[in-house]
């Protein structure tokens, strides 16, 4: 997949659609920060796992279980 880099006046417009206001003089900075996350992601994707079970997570000790749910609610 291609992708094109973010610039600093994309930044300033993605961050207003989204209803953020961002600085002037901080629109390069957000651009280049997306533009590293965007890369790591990228070659997180091209990682193979293969046959690697996912981890599972241990049960929480009986004592440290909070009882205060009754009803299944959050």
């Amino acid at each position: 997949m291609s992708v094109t880099e973010l610039t600093p006046p994309e930044a300033a417009l993605w961050a207003h659609r989204a209803g953020l206001a961002l600085p002037a003089d901080r629109h390069a900075a957000v651009a280049s920060v997306a533009n590293h996350i965007q890369g790591v992601v990228a070659v997180l994707r091209e990682l193979d796992f293969g046959e690697i079970p996912t981890a599972t997570a241990p049960a929480a000790p009986a004592d440290r279980v909070w009882r205060g749910i009754t009803d299944g609610a959050l």
